[in-house]
This record gives structure tokens, sequence and C-alpha cells, in this order.
């Protein structure tokens, strides 16, 4: 290989892998610098330099001058001694193939790691083109591709699964996911199996995030941030809740969006797959928060414990299966939802003889006789959350405090 197609070599892979062509000779010069220390057996360090113009190579001996520092035991000046070999670009061309394509693999994972270590919880659209049993392979765009893992977590514990139970993917599928990380070439951290060879962008289709995402697209509302997104609780692959609130007085959040007939989230449920959402009105009070979270389910009402952070929850005996949901999912989402633990209970058990289902109360009011709790209160005001026995406003271990 002549120098000078040595040097249009290299601008075309700077331009092919969007690499800064002098980053790239520079990388290049130091690791021909090694080579030829090698190849030349040479005493001291080597210094490499490729002419920009006319691709000349040049190889010179760094002889140490004077005495080294009394501190360091290093020598700080330098001689360059010429010692370029006859046959510089034959060897050069040797060991090019395989430094340059280390050194683009290399600038061009750096140059991802700038461009997208800013972007980590934005929305890509991207196109399938492999997969593999723990991965699949996601183009960004031209010379940018992502990760998104689905490892079997456990047979592979320091991995992680980001594909939905209920998704598979296809050849040239184009796909909406949320970027979560960038790996740093950088970085000193332990890497994962393979992980040099693996793209840098790990994305995700399971994170919550990702549905906040969607419904801005869908949205404008909350674009605009109108309407806001107050609390997102997953179950990837089969059902999110979504609390939204108003920023604007006259403006209702849940219609906003849910949209016309439903054809705002009805977007959002065919990029999941799918996978059922429910938006359901935020509420600074926690006993409506709680009863809207239950939603569809209809709640008669909720007694909060607000020092224990509990929300025991009354429902009529025919909404009891649908408040808690198939394997708990309802109960179980809308406690992530509130940050509130839930205990749901039939109004059979609960030993209401009659509830209004549009009532909600909390802890202050007076439910002895309507509800059948315990009206026994400790010394510092928390209220007994056991039912009263029949016939007596007291449970079976504060019987004694009846009249």
């Amino acid at each position: 290989m002549a120098t000078s197609e040595l040097i249009e070599a290299l601008q075309a892979l700077a331009h092919e892998r969007k690499v800064d062509e002098f980053y790239l000779i520079e990388r290049l010069e130091a690791s021909l610098a090694r080579s030829y220390q090698h190849i030349l057996d040479l005493e001291w360090d080597a210094r490499v330099t490729i002419d920009r113009q006319t691709g000349h190579i040049y190889v010179y001996e760094l002889v140490p001058v004077g005495e080294p520092d009394e501190e360091t035991g290093e020598y700080t000046e330098f001689e360059e001694r010429d010692v370029t070999p006859a046959d510089v670009s034959r060897i050069a061309a040797q060991n090019a193939k395989g430094v340059i394509a280390s050194i683009v693999r290399e600038a061009g994972r750096q140059s991802i790691y700038e461009e997208f270590s800013g972007r980590v919880g934005d929305l890509v659209t991207g196109t399938v083109l492999q997969g593999t049993s723990d991965f699949t392979i996601i183009k960004i765009r031209e010379g940018v591709e992502a990760e998104l893992p689905h490892y079997d977590v456990k047979r592979s514990a320091n991995e992680r699964n980001e594909r939905p139970a209920n998704e598979h993917y296809r050849h040239n599928q184009r796909l909406k996911v949320l970027i979560i990380e960038v790996r740093d070439p950088n970085s000193d951290a332990p890497r994962m199996r393979g992980e040099q060879a693996r793209p840098s962008i790990v994305v995700s289709r399971t994170h919550p995030d990702l549905i906040r995402r969607l419904f801005e697209i869908e949205v404008p509302e909350i674009y605009d941030g109108m309407v806001e997104i107050k609390s997102i609780a997953r179950e990837p692959g089969a059902r999110s809740k979504v609390a939204v609130a108003s920023r604007e007085p006259n403006l209702d959040p849940v219609g906003a969006c849910v949209g016309p007939k439903g054809s705002r989230v009805r977007m959002v449920v065919e990029e999941l797959r799918n996978e059922r959402v429910d938006v359901i009105q935020w509420a600074e009070d926690p006993a409506v928060y709680v009863a809207n979270a239950l939603s569809p389910a209809k709640v008669s009402h909720v007694n909060i414990d607000e020092a224990n952070h509990y929300a025991t929850v009354v429902v009529p005996d025919d909404q009891l299966s649908l408040a808690i949901g198939k394997e708990g999912q309802n109960a179980r989402l809308a406690a992530r939802l509130t940050g509130w633990h839930i205990d749901i209970k039939s109004a059979s058990f609960a030993g209401a003889a009659k509830v209004n289902d549009n009532i909600l109360i909390d802890e202050d009011d007076d439910v002895d006789d309507e509800f059948g709790y315990c009206a026994y209160e400790s010394e510092d005001g928390t209220r007994c959350r056991n039912h009263a026995r029949p016939g007596s406003r007291f449970c079976g271990i504060h019987a004694e405090f009846e009249d």
C-alpha cells in the first residue's frame, strides 16, 4: 500500500464510521510506534509521525538526553533519532489493518457515547436487525446500533431482561424503545460477558418511563405541561396504571389522556402490544387517590392510617374480585402507584349493613356503628383497625372497655 493510499483509506474509514480523521491518525501513530519499537528492537521508546498531506511515515527513537530526575528517576528531555526503515510503508501496511480496525471500533464507541450519553431516558425508534436467545440488536440510525437484552436472569444473574414476556420481534420490524444506558468505553468498571463486542447503547421495552414518553407523543397537553403524569406502575406486557393531574382548573386530565373515543390511549396500547393501560386521576387526598387507583372497581370507603402508611379499603361484595384483580394484579399495581399498603375487604366481611358507593371516609370519620370498627383509641389517638364484635362497639381484644 502506497503512503498516499494509506491516507485515502484512513479518510474513507473516518467518513464511513463518522470518526474524526485526525484523531484516527493520532491513534494509528501511537499504535505503530509500539509496533516499530518491537520490530526494530529499539532500546528506547519510539515515536511515529504520519504526514497528513503525503502520508509519508517517519519513525524516531526517543534517546534520553542529560540526567534523569532525582525524585522519579525518569528522563525529561529526549533527542529524536531518525530510524525510519527503507520498507516502512510495507511494515505499516502489514500492521495497519488490525490496528485501524481496533481504532475505528474504539473511536466509534467513544463517538456514540459522547452523542448518546446525554439522551438516557429518551424514546427512539429503531429497526430490528437480528435477534439471539439473549438479546435483540436494533438499528437506531446508520452506523448506530442498540442492544435490547432479554437474558434469562436466573441463568445470568448479572444481566437483565428488558423485553416484555408477550413480545417477540421479527427482522426489519420498527420498534419504539427507551434508552436506559450508554456504556462508557473508557470506564474502569467490571465488564459483562462479551460486552466489548456488544453495542454501547442499551434500550428497554419494560421501563415505566416508556409509557411516559409514549403519552408525551400522543397527548399534547402532557407535552405542553398542562397535564402531569404523577406516577406509573407497570407489569410489562400485562397491565399498567398511570396517575395524572391537571395544572389547569378546567381541564380533565383523564379525558385528555384517553382522547376522543379512546383514540389517544389506544395508540399507546397498540405500541405496547395490547398491554392494558388504566388512566386514573391523581388526588392529594390519599383516601380519594387510593380509591381511584383501584379503578375500575367501585370503592365504598377508605380508612387511612397515616402513621403506618396503611389504607384499609371496603368494597361491595360484588366488587371484591374486581378490586383485587387476577392473581392480585389490580391491588398490587394500585399499591405501587400510590405508595400505600392497601388492605381490601368486602362490605359483608367488614360488617357493613349498607354502604353508599360514593362515600369515602378517612380515619377521623365516625364509622363505628355503620361499618363495625372497634371504637378503641390508644393514648396517642391511634384507632384500632379490628372490627367490632356483633352487638358491641369493641373488638375481642378491647371488649373490657365496653360501657
